[in-house]
């Protein structure tokens, strides 16, 4: 009888009490609904409820800086398992060094460490702190990585900690391919056939063995880092190479390209109970990484014998690994059979998890660390609804579409092919009601340049279409758009499945009937309906009948036709739900919603890209939560599904919608919205500033008018003249003779850079005449609306970043951080140090004052950021004579906010924000005039290990994918534990070799190897005339060693036989050529895992740090008898002496 009551509870959400049942959803209830299905289970005399894990300090693991493969999704999911454990009163510790994140604030963990994600140091934080608790699977492989070194080498078994969710075991199982290979065998689940090697002679046996093609997989990596496919011995040997310079070992399995690529999200508790969230599907065959892949959900076209049969595969997986908490399992699945093989399970949260969670409202990152803790499903509530179980599967009323962003084309000399290892930057998710209006609405957010499905110019389509690049999609527009392929013929080349394809053919088909219409007045309010219908924007149809965006918003209005606002409710509207996640579409009779809050709107950062990632998250979630706690109602638009801001419980109401124009205005006008925040999202809501204001929004803070005049290179520099602030000397461009001109009278170098860019795009700077007339040309293709303007660049200049907040024009608050490297790196990539070590007094007061006059001169409310050159031309003039020129200014949120705000100890969103409303703002404080006894450093992340062939040489194009900031007394403990935190840093110890290499027209390599002369490193070059400079500043003998430019094995070997430990490479510019030696000594760096510095400043940085710090690092293999914990492990609160941010 209780289980009956039990089971109809779960099924109604019914709440029985006593005396009277209520129905969840009327009005009549006064209180909050709650799930009482806990109550139901402690009624059942058998059930092993109090059953929790007995931890009451919990240390999480965080992944790092955000890197390709590892990206904002740790974030939101660190985040979500923070917000339950504290549910649970547990006392939290926090190790991630990642200071753009929103997880590294006080308002979630108790304490954090800002400290390198390494055994070394989470066995210091472990001694210090002594946690009882540990979670792993929340922080990437990175994590799980981390976990399964400290547990080999004793760590938790001698301090006691329990790893609460997965057991190290299982974790081990789903890494090690031939342990998990072993595992699946044991329950007839098919894998992939394959051979774990260690060798490569080893790996050329085993494809003998299989058969080519093959595909070469690397154990405990990340994102398929290492992975490939090879149709030969010679194509293998090349790969496998690569791959095993990056894990120990891999696996050389079958290739079953071509074949459907379909996902499960598992969840399983310590009781057995097992359920799948989420089943999603590839656009794209197998092949390609899930991570570059374009992905729908729920899938689209599984039988249902397909979709049960790999359903209860990865229930019985998840269940003979142990997994307690959550997993996800890759499938191939034969096209035209029943034929599937398993690829791999994730026994962790991952990428596709976050996508899950917000493609179903189901949290599964929550979850998860609520069953790490000892829960069971049922007694769990489902967050969203609040008043049903945990344990169900979501149903769905919509489905979601996912593609990636890749950043590519700001590499040289990368390869643009796209396959098992994945190279994007972000992702996009958007939800419709059918998959028309659902993938046209993606293509939009992935980039504001492309109107929905289209093609593009491709020198060989069908090439394009046969082998997969970053523009796959658009080859597949230009084939059905342009050249009248048929669907049979574009799935012969690409193999992805007919019915999307077929799909894509009714957007085709609309395309033709609108553009048949000709104009405007020919569209009737049936077409434009059904356009609508399948995802077409105002701007859409406006290319089609020769008309403008607002022209036809303003007749789609007239005929009535707006979008409906949907919820996401986990339950496919099934059982009533009060949520508060939304999106609009075409496809709906009436809205879910009622419209009477009146919220201020706030536009988030969309997708994540190199120069907008997750250090606007953390400024848009920053924004949403002082606007909450100052009393007004918060409404976010995003579309990222990795980030924070699309946390359902961060705001009152969520978006999850494009940030264009038609968008922000429809939900701005159903919301009645007070206004709109345009200044947190980074570049993206600023571009739709001015056209929002011109129809009719309130945008909060500075006029967008002066945006415009800040953005406009023309205004900007205009407006800087007349208030006396210095500039480097420039020039509007309209022809290429008049940039000649210009440059041979102010001298190369010269900077040329278009009106509007975001991290440097189509920046170049330029050093004789040739150059610039090629890159003219490209400077031109990027922006024909705004003209290009060209100016002088300084060389041996220092850069100097200003974060400020002003109000009405008055600097509230400012920070200014100088970077190390010289003016010519971007300040995205460059390693910025705050408080500043070698700013004299003198000098950060003008620096204010020039703060004080752009603040008013723009009449600024709200954040801005500048970039200003310091130029004391070589020492020869004193602080108050030095040149200051301000090369840039963005009135809005810089990448720089949540860094200067949580060194500083002061939050300069909760400023902004007061300033923005203009209630309570505070008075003026001059936060560089304070003295501080701590100095952090920020430093880039990159990830040029998943680039193949990239050059990795720093100049005004930002390439870094992440940052990171580390604390310390002086600047060289900051830096010494910051760049430990970049991702798979291993310090070079002595005994091992330095490759030198690069410019020897100074002395910049000279006293680098001056630096750590003494130190007991050897010291090699690849050529004699390196060797012979190097000996005017070394004791030691400097040897040469061979250097085979084109042969990747030799060289390898080499640097092995030399325990080749470091590459410090001084090159005075990028390669031209791929024989370039410089470039094979920076590449197969990066290639061979070995920590590369090419950078003048940072390099001789690092080199005193070696001078100081490695006399007393140990390797840390094992963990030493007794644990001396170096100084620069503290807690962020003890830096700051306090909890204000």
């Amino acid at each position: 009888m209780i289980l009956n009551r039990i089971l109809a509870f779960a099924k109604t959400g019914v709440r029985s009490t006593a005396t009277k049942r209520t129905f969840v959803g009327s009005s009549i209830c006064r209180n909050e609904p709650v799930y009482r299905g806990g109550e139901y289970l402690n009624l059942i005399a058998n059930h092993d409820h109090g059953k929790l894990v007995d931890v009451s300090k919990v240390l999480v693991i965080g992944s790092g800086g955000l890197s390709i493969g590892q990206a904002g999704e740790f974030d939101y999911s660190g985040s979500q398992a923070i917000k339950a454990l504290k549910e649970a009163n547990k006392q939290l510790i926090l190790i991630n060094p990642n200071i753009a994140t929103n997880q590294t604030s006080h308002a979630l963990a108790d304490e954090i460490y800002y400290l390198p994600v390494t055994a070394e140091y989470i066995t210091y934080i472990i001694e210090r702190e002594r946690p009882d608790g540990i979670l792993l699977t929340f922080g990437g492989q990175t994590g799980l990585n981390v976990g399964v070194k400290l547990d080999k080498m004793g760590v938790f078994e001698r301090y006691g900690v329990k790893v609460l969710g997965t057991p190290i075991k299982t974790l081990e199982t789903s890494e090690d391919r031939d342990l998990f290979a072993q595992a699946l065998k044991e329950i007839d689940i098919p894998i992939a056939e394959s051979i774990a090697v260690d060798t490569v002679d080893d790996a050329l046996a085993a494809a003998e063995n299989i058969g080519y093609p093959i595909i070469v997989r690397s154990a405990y990596s990340l994102g398929g880092l290492g992975s490939g496919f090879a149709a030969n011995p010679d194509e293998l040997r090349d790969l496998s190479l690569r791959s095993l310079s990056l894990a120990p070992q891999i696996l050389v399995e079958k290739s079953l390209k071509g074949w459907k690529e379909v996902e499960y999200e598992v969840v399983r508790d310590r009781v057995d109970n097992c359920i799948t969230v989420c089943n999603m599907e590839n656009f794209d065959p197998l092949g390609i990484h899930t991570g570059d892949s374009i992905v729908v959900a729920p899938s689209q076209t599984l039988s249902d014998e397909e979709y049960h049969m790999l359903r209860s595969a990865a229930i019985k997986i998840i269940r003979h690994l142990g997994v307690v908490g959550e997993c996800n399992v890759q499938y191939a699945l034969q096209p035209d059979g029943l034929d599937y093989r398993v690829i791999e399970v994730n026994a962790r949260l991952s990428r596709s998890s976050a996508l899950a969670s917000k493609a179903t409202g189901y949290p599964l990152a929550y979850t998860a660390a609520k069953i790490a803790l000892g829960h069971t499903l049922p007694e769990l509530p489902n967050p969203v609804t609040k008043t049903t179980s945990a344990n169900f599967e979501p149903s769905l009323d919509y489905m979601v579409t996912k593609i990636p962003r890749w950043d590519l084309s700001k590499f040289q000399h990368v390869k643009r092919d796209i396959g098992s290892a994945m190279k994007s930057v972000g992702e996009v998710m958007a939800i419709g009601r059918n998959f028309e209006e659902s993938f046209q609405k993606a293509i939009r957010q992935v980039d504001p340049s492309y109107v929905g499905f289209q093609g593009d110019h491709f020198e060989n389509l069908d090439e394009s279409l046969a082998e997969p690049t970053d523009r796959r999609w658009l080859a597949v527009g230009q084939a059905l758009l342009h050249e009248n392929y048929t669907v049979d013929r574009v799935h012969e080349l690409t193999k992805i499945d007919k019915w999307f394809l077929h799909k894509l053919m009714n957007i085709v088909n609309m395309y033709r009937e609108l553009e048949s219409a000709g104009l405007m007045h020919n569209v009737n309010s049936d077409l434009m309906r059904r356009a609508k219908k399948l995802g077409f924007s105002d701007k859409q149809i406006a290319s089609c009948v020769d008309s403008t965006e607002l022209e036809v918003r303003a007749i789609r209005k007239a005929f009535g036709i707006t979008p409906f606002v949907k919820k996401i409710d986990t339950l496919a509207a099934e059982f009533p739900a009060n949520t508060n996640y939304l999106y609009t579409t075409y496809n709906a009779t009436s809205s879910d919603v009622e419209f009477n809050e009146n919220g201020t709107l706030v536009l988030g950062s969309g997708v994540y890209r190199i120069g907008s990632s997750v250090e606007f998250d953390w400024c848009a979630v920053a924004t949403a939560r002082a606007l909450r706690a100052s009393g007004h109602k918060t409404i976010m638009i995003n579309y990222n599904p990795e980030t924070v801001s699309t946390d359902f419980d961060e705001v009152d109401r969520l978006y999850f919608e494009e940030l264009s124009l038609e968008r922000v205005l429809d939900i701005y006008e159903m919301e009645v919205a007070s206004g709109v925040v345009v200044s947190v999202g980074g570049q993206l809501p600023q571009n739709i500033a001015l056209a929002l204001q011109n129809e009719g929004c309130a945008v909060l803070g500075t006029n967008p008018e002066d945006i415009d005049k800040a953005e406009d290179r023309h205004k900007f520099s205009q407006i800087l003249d007349s208030i006396g602030v210095d500039q480097p000397q420039w020039k509007e461009l309209t022809s290429i003779e008049e940039a000649e001109k210009f440059a041979n009278d102010v001298g190369y170098p010269v900077l040329v850079r278009p009106s509007y860019v975001l991290s440097g795009a189509a920046m170049s700077v330029i050093n004789n005449q040739s150059e610039l007339d090629s890159k003219l040309s490209n400077a031109s293709k990027v922006s024909r609306d705004h003209p290009v303007v060209i100016s002088k660049f300084i060389e041996g200049a220092q850069e100097i970043d200003i974060d400020g907040v002003a109000h009405q024009g008055n600097v509230l608050v400012h920070a200014v951080s100088e970077h190390v490297e010289n003016a010519g790196v971007h300040s995205g990539d460059a390693t910025l140090v705050l408080p500043p070590q070698n700013l004299s007094p003198v000098l950060l007061q003008r620096l204010k004052e020039i703060a004080d006059k752009v603040a008013a001169a723009w009449k600024i409310t709200g954040p801005f950021n500048m970039q200003v050159i310091l130029n004391n031309q070589e020492g020869t003039l004193s602080d108050a004579e030095a040149e200051l020129k301000v090369i840039e200014c963005n009135i809005r949120a810089s990448r720089s906010f949540p860094f200067v705000s949580k060194v500083l100890g002061t939050n300069f969103i909760d400023v902004a924000a007061k300033a923005l409303l203009n209630e309570n703002v505070p008075a003026p404080v001059d936060l560089m005039q304070k003295s501080f006894d701590r100095v952090a450093t920020k430093v880039p992340q990159f990830s040029f290990t998943r680039l193949a062939g990239a050059d990795p040489f720093l100049g005004v194009e930002m390439s870094s994918t992440g940052e990171i900031a580390c604390f310390g007394d002086n600047l060289l403990e900051a830096y010494w534990t910051s760049i430990q935190s970049t991702m798979n840093f291993n310090v070079p110890h002595p005994g091992t070799g330095i490759l030198f290499g690069g410019d020897l027209t100074n002395d910049k390599l000279g006293n680098v190897a001056k630096t750590v002369s003494g130190l007991g490193y050897n010291f090699f070059v690849a050529t004699e005339d390196v060797a012979q400079y190097l000996a005017k500043y070394v004791e030691e003998p400097v040897e040469v060693i061979e250097f085979p430019k084109t042969d990747k094995r030799a060289l390898r070997e080499i640097f092995q036989k030399h325990q080749v430990s470091a590459v410090f490479n001084l090159a005075r510019a990028r390669a031209e050529s791929l024989l370039d030696e410089d470039y094979v000594m920076r590449r197969n760096a990066i290639d061979f895992g070995i920590p590369l510095f090419n950078e003048p400043n940072t390099t001789l940085l690092f080199a005193q740090c070696l001078k100081e710090k490695i006399g007393t690092k140990t390797k840390f293999e094992v963990i030493p008898e007794s644990v001396e914990i170096p100084g620069e492990v503290k807690r962020w609160s003890e830096f700051l002496g306090g909890k204000p941010v």
